[in-house]
C-alpha cells in the first residue's frame, strides 16, 4: 500500500537489526552469541542479564540460535535498544508471555531526552489489552498468532535512540523476545521529520457524566495518528454512543473534530454486530461467540435488523482507528476525549462509570510536555 511507494529509491542508508544476540545492531556482528558462562562484552555494556550457557545449543555453539530471546529481572529496567543517530525505527517485532502484557512497560527516548516520549505497558502499544493476545491485522501495529506483535510506525531520530522495558513483577520474566529494525544514516531522519509518540492512560472507572480522557497537555506542531481503546463495562446494554472529540489549537468549550458516536469512529456502525480487523481500523467484542447475539433493546436497536451483539455486565471491548490517511493536524495544541454514554429506561441517555483504558499515538516536534504518572502496577492492573 501506501508504504511501498518509495521501495525503488535507492538511498545511502545502512540496515541494522537489533535483537538478543546483537545488542547494538552492529554490523557483521549477528548470531555471535557463544555457549559459555561469561556474557558478552557488549551484553555487559547494555546492562542486560545473562542467563549463562544456552543448553538447547550445547552441542552446536556459536552460530547456532544460542541467545534468542532475554530475561527481564525483577522489578527492573532493562534497555532493549541504544543506538546513536540520525536514525528511523522501521520495525518492531515483539514476544512474551500474554500474562505479562499490562506489567512490562516499554518506553522510548529520543535524541538523549530524561523523559519518555512513548510510555505503554507492552500489550496496549501493541493493541492487546485486558492482557490477552488478540489477532490485529492493522496495517502500523500487526498481531499474529500466537502473540508475534509487530509495530511499522516509522520512527526517526537525529542524534539517539534508545528503548526500555520495565519489569514490575515480584518475579522475573523469561523468554522476552525481540527485533528492532533500523535505517541508519543520514537520510534517515529529514528536516521535516516529527518523533513518534504514544500515550497509555486508564480511568477506572470513569467518574459519572465526566468525558474519557484519551490524552491532553501535547504543546507544539504535530499530528494524531491513532486511538487504540478497551473498554470494560459497569453496567449492561449497548454503552457505544458517545463522541469522540478533539480539540485542535486553542478550541474552548467546543472541539473542532467531533464524531457521531463511538462505534462510528472506530469505523463500525449500528452496534458493531461482529468483530473485524481492517488495515486502519477495527473491533473485538471479547466475549465468548456462543453468546454473541440477543434481540436488541433500547432506542436504535433495530437499526439495521433487529439483533445486536450482547453487551452485559463485565464485558470487555477492544478497539483501534488509525488515522494514517487522515491524520488530525494541530499547529500549537492538541488533546481528545471519548463520551461514554449508553442507554436507561425511558430511551434516555446513561453517562457510564466504565473501566477504560487507551494508547493515544501521533508525531510532534520536540520537545514535548512530560507526560502525567502513568500509575502503579495496581493501578493498571486487569481485574
Amino acid at each position: 500500500m501506501f508504504g511501498l511507494l518509495g521501495i525503488t529509491k535507492l538511498t545511502n542508508g545502512k540496515t541494522r537489526l537489533f535483537t538478543a544476540e546483537n545488542v547494538y545492531g552492529e554490523k557483521g556482528a549477528g548470531g555471535m552469541a557463544d555457549v559459555v558462562a561469561q556474557p558478552q562484552d557488549a551484553v555487559a555494556r547494555i546492562g542486560q542479564v545473562w542467563d549463562g550457557p544456552n543448553p538447547c545449543a550445547r552441542d552446536l555453539g556459536k552460530k547456532w540460535k544460542v541467545r534468542p530471546c532475554i530475561t527481564l529481572p525483577p522489578e527492573s529496567v532493562t534497555t532493549i535498544l541504544d543506538t546513536e543517530g540520525p536514525g528511523k525505527i522501521t520495525h518492531i517485532w515483539i514476544t512474551v508471555d500474554q500474562k505479562k502484557f499490562r506489567d512490562l512497560i516499554i518506553r522510548f527516548y529520543w535524541d538523549g531526552e530524561a523523559e519518555p516520549s512513548v510510555e505503554s505497558p507492552i500489550g496496549d502499544f501493541f493493541c492487546c489489552g485486558f492482557s490477552k493476545a488478540l489477532k490485529i491485522n492493522a496495517i502500523p501495529i500487526n498481531v499474529n498468532p500466537t502473540g508475534g506483535m509487530n509495530c511499522y510506525f516509522p520512527m526517526p531520530f537525529r542524534k539517539h535512540a534508545k528503548i526500555t522495558v520495565e519489569n514490575r513483577l515480584p518475579e522475573k520474566s523469561g523468554g522476552f523476545f525481540y527485533a528492532i529494525s533500523v535505517d541508519a544514516g543520514a537520510d534517515a531522519a529529514g528536516p521535516d521529520d516529527a518523533y513518534f509518540h504514544a500515550k497509555f492512560r486508564r480511568t477506572n472507572p470513569l467518574v459519572y457524566m465526566d468525558d474519557y480522557l484519551i490524552v491532553d497537555g501535547i504543546k507544539g506542531r504535530g499530528h494524531y495518528v491513532g486511538t487504540q481503546m478497551c473498554w470494560q463495562q459497569n453496567s449492561s446494554g449497548w454503552w457505544g454512543e458517545g463522541e469522540f472529540k478533539a480539540f485542535i489549537d486553542g478550541d474552548g468549550e467546543f472541539p473542532s473534530y467531533c464524531g457521531t458516536g463511538t462505534e462510528d469512529y472506530f469505523g463500525g456502525a449500528w452496534c458493531f454486530n461482529d468483530n473485524f480487523s481492517a488495515p486502519w481500523l477495527g473491533y473485538q467484542d471479547l466475549m465468548t461467540l456462543r453468546q454473541r447475539q440477543r434481540p436488541g433493546q433500547g432506542p436504535g436497536a433495530g437499526r439495521g435488523g433487529d439483533v445486536r451483539p450482547t453487551n452485559s455486565l463485565g464485558n470487555r471491548h477492544s478497539m483501534y482507528r488509525f488515522h494514517i490517511m487522515d491524520p488530525i493536524r494541530f499547529q500549537s495544541d492538541f488533546k481528545a476525549y471519548m463520551q461514554a454514554i449508553g442507554w436507561r429506561s425511558e430511551g434516555r441517555y446513561l453517562p457510564l462509570c466504565d473501566d477504560i483504558a487507551s494508547v493515544a499515538y501521533w508525531y510532534q516536534s520536540e520537545p514535548h510536555v512530560e507526560f502525567e504518572p502513568l500509575g502503579t502496577r495496581d493501578d493498571l492492573e486487569v481485574i
